[in-house]
């Protein structure tokens, strides 16, 4: 069940204490690092100064444009020669974002990644698939050292190539697949396509993240290949996958609290919220040696949610992405998230997990419609189309507080993407 106990298993007390030792440690390796060095000094703090937890607050936020500026290596807190690999974002507006990693990073990532693994029910006999992209994607390289550690068959598929990927699954009898909720979907479709039946194959577990997804869609996701689907989040700032993982309960994600200091903020105050309160998570990392962060801003919206976890495990909860701060859309003053319009389209068993919100301006005003696959095509019951439209719509507005336009498309009219899907199409004039 464990594949750390004495570290899964730590009190709330043992916790805090690991924390505070961690974080001394890092806040004095941080003097290494050119940035927070200036940054101390600049603030006139010291890491005497911060005797608590709760004294990381005295603190200010490490943010992407932090690393942007200080692009390739002035975040590093130990010399080039002893760093072993890097990860970088595409950098397709600007200077990309740099994580250095030194050899111990790998092996205590490696570490994270294994213990998700293992907490999910999986062990050296399984045969592990990623169809995630590797090279500056951490999602591949990420898990395919994790699944090693525990000593699986890996099957470093890669993203894309969607009948390869299938022929894999049934030639080499996999077992637990690493892939993006929307490619799970695309699988499935193929896979019926082919004749297969994800059914009859060896696949039972699906590790599931990258892109915000709703509980309606996890269920879907089970359902139609027959596995139990798990939950994860992780981002390159932070190593990659690994840092939080859903355990066999699937009632939130639980984050590793020896690796991280967790806060949630509200991204316009940027003070604490409640336990229980939606808001920006915060991440100091307290095990890192290339590159610690303190206090970094992800942008990922999320809550912590209150009470134990049946497992055993006294690690903080988070629940699933809500989005992030900054893919937030504003319409009409009023803000809205593409995970709120995907759990209502989720209800709908004639809907397919395929939509499309496109956002466009009509005489000066903004208007949204979405447009969403229908699972069967009811071209023959145009009152059955009517009615769905007309009630798909009414649950939209009372979610969203604003009236969509809905379009029900075809199947398989949408773009399909083998990458993070594509939600939202922004065609306004400003």
């Amino acid at each position: 069940m464990y594949l750390h106990a004495a570290l899964e298993t730590l009190s709330r007390n043992g916790i805090e204490k690991l924390q505070m030792e961690r974080l001394r440690k890092t806040l004095n390796h941080c003097q290494n690092s050119p940035f927070y060095r200036n940054r101390f000094e600049e603030y006139k703090l010291s890491p005497e100064d911060i005797k608590t937890l709760d004294d990381l607050k005295r603190i200010p936020f490490t943010t992407k444009t932090d690393l942007r500026n200080n692009y390739p290596f002035g975040m590093a807190a130990v010399p080039l020669d002893k760093t072993v690999r890097l990860h970088s974002s595409s950098g397709t507006t600007g200077n990309p974002t740099v994580v250095l990693h030194t050899q111990q990073d790998l092996d205590q990532w490696a570490e994270a990644v294994a213990r998700c693994l293992y907490m999910v029910g999986l062990r050296k006999s399984d045969i592990f698939q990623n169809s995630s992209g590797y090279g500056m994607f951490t999602g591949g390289l990420g898990f395919q050292y994790g699944a090693e550690r525990l000593g699986m068959l890996t099957v470093p598929a890669a993203a894309g190539n969607t009948l390869r990927q299938i022929k894999f699954i049934t030639d080499f009898g996999t077992t637990a697949l690493h892939a993006i909720p929307s490619y799970a979907s695309r699988l499935y479709e193929v896979m019926l396509q082919q004749g297969i039946d994800p059914r009859d194959t060896k696949l039972r577990t699906l590790l599931i993240g990258a892109e915000p997804h709703s509980e309606a869609q996890r269920k879907r996701i089970e359902e139609m290949l027959g596995v139990k689907a798990y939950n994860s989040f992780g981002m390159s700032e932070m190593c990659g996958p690994g840092v939080a993982f859903e355990c066999p309960e699937q009632n939130g994600m639980h984050i590793w609290e020896d690796y991280y200091i967790v806060e949630i903020i509200n991204p316009d105050t940027l003070e604490p919220v409640a336990d229980g309160e939606i808001g920006e998570l915060v991440l100091t990392t307290i095990n890192r040696e290339a590159m610690p962060l303190l206090r970094y801003r992800t942008r990922d919206l999320t809550r912590i949610l209150p009470g134990a976890c049946p497992c055993g495990r006294n690690h903080v909860r988070l629940d699933r992405m809500k989005g992030r701060s900054d893919d937030m859309i504003i319409l009409k003053g009023v803000n809205i998230f593409p995970i709120q319009v995907e759990t209502i389209l989720m209800k709908f068993e004639e809907l397919s997990s395929n939509y499309l919100i496109v956002l466009s301006t009509n005489n000066n005003n903004d208007e949204m419609s979405v447009e969403v696959e229908l699972e069967e095509l009811f071209t023959d019951d145009y009152s059955k189309l009517q009615w769905l439209t007309k009630e798909i719509t009414r649950q939209l507005k009372d979610e969203l507080l604003v009236t969509p336009k809905l379009k029900l498309v075809k199947k398989g009219s949408l773009p399909k993407s083998e990458g993070k899907a594509v939600r939202v199409n922004d065609m306004r004039n400003h």
